[in-house]
């Protein structure tokens, strides 16, 4: 029989209590207080991930990516009429999803290409005139 957790967060050892150590968090936070620069120290791709991850233009491309396939189950839950097995319906369903959710992805994407190209050429006719 295992046996029962205490719930102490603390151990005792040569009558000293220590406690045990925090987890560690999963984003690294810099030392330094300005702009890090190649030479000082090298890539952190992880760092950069993180970062990717926390930008404004990820957390909507989920946020469609998700709406989409999620629009995309629901439309084959309510349209299942065919003779396949319910397996063979469920793969085909989040196949399904998976390619709206990739269209949209690639819609919204072209969307913000095409803002951006606006606004550059707007600030490019400024800077001729």
């Amino acid at each position: 029989m295992a046996k029962r957790a205490t719930g102490k967060s603390a151990r005792k050892s040569n009558g000293k209590t220590t406690k045990k150590s925090a987890s560690k968090p999963i984003a690294r936070q810099s030392t330094t207080s300005g702009g890090r620069s190649g030479k000082e120290e090298g890539f952190d791709a992880g760092e950069a991930f993180v970062k990717l991850m926390q930008s404004p233009l990820v957390a909507e491309l989920v946020a469609v990516a998700a709406t989409a396939a999620l629009a995309s189950l629901a439309e084959h839950g309510f349209a299942s009429s065919s003779h396949a097995s319910r397996g063979q319906r469920a793969g085909k369903a989040v196949k399904e999803a998976g390619k709206a959710a990739a269209a949209a992805v690639g819609r919204r994407l072209s969307n913000e290409m095409d803002e951006i190209r606006k606004a550059s050429s707007a600030v490019k006719g400024r800077a001729k005139a």
